[in-house]
């Protein structure tokens, strides 16, 4: 059984990942958010309302954790920082961290936007070169556009091309199913993950 801190865990893809490892582990979850008012809490959640840029409330989230997940946007630099450190203080070392696809300039040129056209990408690639800098067991996960619909994906690792411009949630939710059950999937790497093309 693990125990998976999910940071953002009212938001689409923290949503989503919540319902996946409930229907699908017996993982016990730990559900961070700034408004975690809105959730009701299952038998296998506890529920915790707080500031990622809180030391305290980091602490108080991250202590007994096997995996962190984190799906945040805004300042993502200063919040992987933070999220860094707080598992650095608490010996918590598996960080699975949602960025973007683009941030290395890795989309096929029609596919979509690259960090060189599109300065939106900053903070996505500012937050991986701090994950990617730390001693952590993590993985940058680099996601297509979402979308809806089922379980059907493709993964491309750092240096390749990126496969396609979008991807189900369901499928995000997947592959970080799988890579909280396994700590060597994908270990220290980023990782891209769209649809694949028919």
């Amino acid at each position: 059984m693990t125990k998976v801190l999910i940071i953002g865990a009212t938001g689409t893809v923290g949503s989503a990942v919540r319902q996946t490892l409930l229907n699908e582990t017996n993982d016990t979850l730990t559900l961070f958010a700034r408004s975690a008012n809105r959730i009701q809490a299952g038998d296998r959640e506890t529920v915790i309302s707080g500031d990622v840029m809180n030391d305290a409330d980091l602490d108080r989230a991250m202590q007994g954790q096997d995996v962190v997940f984190a799906a945040l946007f805004g300042s993502l630099g200063r919040f992987a920082k933070q999220i860094v450190a707080a598992m650095d203080r608490n010996g918590v070392s598996r960080l699975l961290f949602i960025s973007s696809m683009g941030i290395y300039n890795e989309v096929p040129a029609g596919m979509g936007d690259n960090l060189k056209d599109s300065p939106v990408l900053q903070p996505y690639r500012e937050a991986a070169d701090v994950i990617e800098a730390s001693d952590l067991n993590y993985t940058v996960i680099r996601p297509g556009w979402f979308t809806s619909g089922p379980v059907d994906y493709e993964v491309t690792e750092k240096g390749q091309p990126f496969g396609g411009h979008n991807v189900s949630v369901s499928s995000i939710a997947d592959l970080v199913k799988r890579l909280s059950a396994d700590p060597s999937l994908y270990s220290k790497n980023s990782v891209g993950i769209n649809t694949p093309s028919k």
